[in-house]
């Protein structure tokens, strides 16, 4: 719930970013530019540290503190951090070399001098993002050690003080340094947030430092062995990003427009998915090391079961209101078009919330059993195989069709997952709770359609403050429906959802 809570703040925070950085830049040249710089950065950070160091720190940091050997854990977490710092130093410092052609390279928008001026200012960007890495590695370890003794408070603070960075740079500094105001929020947001605030918390709590750096150290080598498949292997959840940019880059916005409707897509995904997926992990992994098999499983798939329950739910209010959500960033550069453009692209990705969100949980599950092999095998075939979906679609359909391979791509995942934890022994597909789901849908299905009909009985929209009474009426309305429905069918994910056990 602290999670939850700090991802709330965090999304409220993400979209005023998104509504100042609209106002200020618009879908042009100087965002698109911006939006594609976090590409190469992204990308060393996946292929270096696996993408999310914390989670191999945990399982063996959480190993030390079930044996009570908390020395062992601090030289464990010191001699990874150290070696590991050292490596992404060498990775980053080839990055800021070869920035530019990796841009020319990588966007088609770039290609053959179509845009110069562009193509220059994305390089100039990413080599001002890349350094944020070796700061979001120092917090991403940090927070290992916070997460094994289920402290979150650190790390809920982490994304709300990024964004405010951001926010921060954008307003002050736009003025004198443009589009790269943003970027130097982003590293002030990273230094601040991840960094430093997790490594007062680590210390906080009594960790001893050791500055050695031992690439043979079995420390190091256990975490090798558990990331090497994530840093060698690659995910859907990361390379959907990815694709959307390379394809949308064909046309100017491009990148603009795909980039705000899956970053306001991520607002309310935020919120119920990664802070889920975080908060679970340590207890997963307690459980398994355990030998708890069954409750393992049952936990998992109680997990997915609420967490699914809870995302086709909001998808309903996404869906029904996103036309007046969209409309709330329009203006300054950002004109109507703009907004209607991105509705379109919102709306077929919020179809699928309920999949990013227990997809995380389902990867967290073979995590806590230190299994990253499977995970990264399935998931770089899936990542192959949906290029020429990610192809077909764009030049079928566009932007649009960009979206719909999107959805399309994460029903693959997570579908996979599922069924290989299942033929894995490790969480039945029994233990999901079929009926919930069933009685979810259904309430997600009425709340959806008595959304949609409120809104055409209210005033056509022509102002922001028109925008809000019309959301906050329908979501009344969408609240009420869904809680009917939910209540009258038997369900229990009312309480479930108040009460914390």
């Amino acid at each position: 719930m602290l999670l939850m809570a700090s991802a709330l703040l965090s999304g409220l925070l993400g979209l005023i970013r998104i509504k100042i950085i609209n106002s200020l830049f618009g879908a042009g040249m100087e965002q698109d530019a911006y939006q594609a710089a976090f590409t190469l950065p992204d990308l060393i950070n996946y292929f270096l540290i696996g993408g999310a160091a914390s989670i191999s720190v945990i399982t063996i940091l959480n190993r030390y503190r079930e044996a009570g050997d908390e020395e062992g854990a601090d030289r464990a977490l010191s001699v990874i951090l150290n070696t590991m710092l050292c490596v992404l130093a060498v990775g980053l410092l080839f990055g800021e070399l070869l920035a530019p052609q990796y841009v020319r390279l990588f966007f088609t928008g770039y290609r053959h001098g179509h845009d110069p001026l562009g193509a220059a200012m994305c390089a100039s960007l990413t080599r001002l993002i890349l350094p944020a890495q070796l700061f979001f590695f120092i917090g991403s370890v940090m927070s290992s050690r916070l997460q094994v003794r289920k402290i979150f408070l650190y790390q809920a603070c982490t994304p709300v003080i990024y964004n405010a960075g951001i926010i921060l740079g954008a307003l002050l500094l736009h003025k004198r340094l443009g589009i790269y105001s943003l970027a130097w929020g982003v590293l002030g947001g990273v230094i601040v947030g991840s960094a430093f605030l997790n490594s007062l918390g680590a210390f906080r709590t009594g960790l001893r430092y050791h500055p050695i750096v031992g690439f043979r150290d079995p420390a190091f080598r256990e975490w090798l062995k558990l990331s090497l498949p994530l840093m060698i292997g690659v995910s859907l959840v990361m390379f959907d990003g990815i694709f959307l940019k390379f394809f949308a880059s064909a046309q100017v916005g491009g990148i603009t427009l795909i980039s705000n409707a899956k970053g306001l897509f991520n607002a309310p995904f935020n919120v119920i998915g990664p802070a889920a997926g975080a908060a679970s992990l340590p207890f997963f992994a307690s459980m398994y090391q355990q030998g708890r098999a069954h409750d393992f499983s049952a936990s998992v798939g109680r997990s997915v079961s609420r967490l699914f329950c809870v995302g086709m739910i909001v998808s309903a209010w996404m869906i029904a209101l996103a036309p007046w959500l969209m409309d709330l960033f329009r203006g300054g550069k950002f004109n109507r078009a703009d907004a209607t453009a991105i509705t379109q692209l919102f709306s077929i990705l919020a179809a699928t919330l309920a999949l990013w969100a227990v997809q995380g949980i389902y990867a967290r599950a073979f995590y806590a059993a230190s299994n990253t092999k499977t995970p990264a095998i399935a998931g770089t075939l899936i990542v192959v195989l949906s290029v020429p979906m990610y192809y077909a679609l764009f030049h079928a359909c566009g932007l649009a069709g960009l979206a719909i391979a999107s959805d399309a791509g994460i029903f693959v995942q997570t579908a996979t997952l599922a069924i290989l934890l299942h033929r894995k022994r490790l969480v039945s597909l029994a233990h999901l709770e079929f009926g919930e789901l069933a009685r979810a849908l259904l309430a997600a299905l009425v709340a959806f359609a008595a959304t949609a009909c409120a809104t055409r009985l209210l005033p056509h929209v022509s102002t922001h403050a028109k925008d809000l009474a019309t959301i906050a009426a329908a979501s009344l309305v969408w609240a009420a429906a869904a809680a009917l429905t939910l209540f009258a069918t038997g369900s229990r994910l009312p309480q479930q959802i108040l009460r914390r056990k």
